[in-house]
């Protein structure tokens, strides 16, 4: 399976922002892509005030962009991050999946909200962002199980142990790291949640500087289940393809079958007594 990795430097236009996805799911379709992973805030990159009040005509548009670029590029696709009115009045942050007949076949709402001081600027998404409950359901692509988180999540290992139990085999991490906490602790958590649970980790991120001067690091990356990294992006725009093979990833559980004592239910019977 290949994957393409989808690396933005998003602004606060709704339009130019998708029509620099479009231009870089042409070339990930170009290089046969099976399936494209967008970063957190794709869409739209402002401030959490004009999240609130742009955010159904956000979800609107972008929902039906979605739906007809995987229809066009015949190529799933998960845009990684945008809002989703709640219940409550208030928005989720959604990543959305769909498939290449445009149909949408998986939602995850980000559960871990980025209220933090890493540096000198403060952030506080929950102050009109309402947290997922859900962290369990997988979807499959060619064979394979995924399971989504957003950005903060990075930071919380339970997550992803929870969908190793339940059969994950690809863990995907679209984000938006700020510049600070990228530097520190990017590679080092994806490194660590691709080795803890012996999955592919799929990382598309937001890179450069935003509007109203937010910076953050970029460095998209794939990670094998042995924990190293198989591709990575710099500073700019742009993509990397990357193929997900089944064969490598049941050798790293062979080899390492740190999965067999936690998780005695994941292996399947042909892999449970092969150490």
């Amino acid at each position: 399976m290949r994957v393409a990795l989808i690396q933005l430097t998003s602004q606060d236009s709704l339009d130019a922002n998708l029509r620099e996805v479009e231009n870089l799911l042409a070339k990930a379709h170009a290089q046969k892509a099976d399936y494209a992973l967008l970063p957190e805030n794709f869409a739209f990159f402002g401030s959490e005030e004009e999240k609130r009040t742009q955010g159904e005509k956000i979800a609107t548009q972008v929902r039906l962009f979605l739906q007809e670029a995987a229809q066009r590029f015949q190529m799933p696709i998960t845009g990684g991050g945008f809002p989703i009115k709640a219940p409550s009045g208030r928005f989720f942050n959604s990543a959305l999946t769909f498939n290449a007949q445009g149909e949408e076949i998986h939602r995850y709402d980000k559960i871990h909200l980025f209220d933090a001081t890493p540096g000198a600027q403060s952030y506080h998404e929950s102050l009109n962002t309402e947290p997922g409950t859900s962290p369990l359901s997988l979807f499959s692509l060619s064979g394979f199980s995924f399971g989504m988180s957003i950005c903060y999540d990075l930071r919380f290992p339970y997550l992803y142990q929870t969908y190793a139990q339940k059969g994950a085999q690809v863990l995907c991490v679209p984000a938006a790291f700020t510049q600070v906490t990228g530097a520190a602790h990017w590679e080092i958590l994806l490194r660590a949640r691709a080795i803890e649970n012996t999955c592919y980790v799929l990382a598309a991120a937001q890179c450069g500087e935003h509007t109203k001067g937010r910076e953050t690091f970029g460095h998209s990356m794939a990670v094998d289940p042995w924990g190293k990294v198989m591709a990575q992006l710099e500073d700019g725009p742009g993509l990397c393809v990357v193929s997900l093979d089944a064969e490598h990833l049941n050798a790293c559980r062979r080899r390492m079958p740190s999965l067999r004592a936690i998780y005695p239910l994941l292996l399947p019977p042909t892999l449970q007594n092969r150490g």
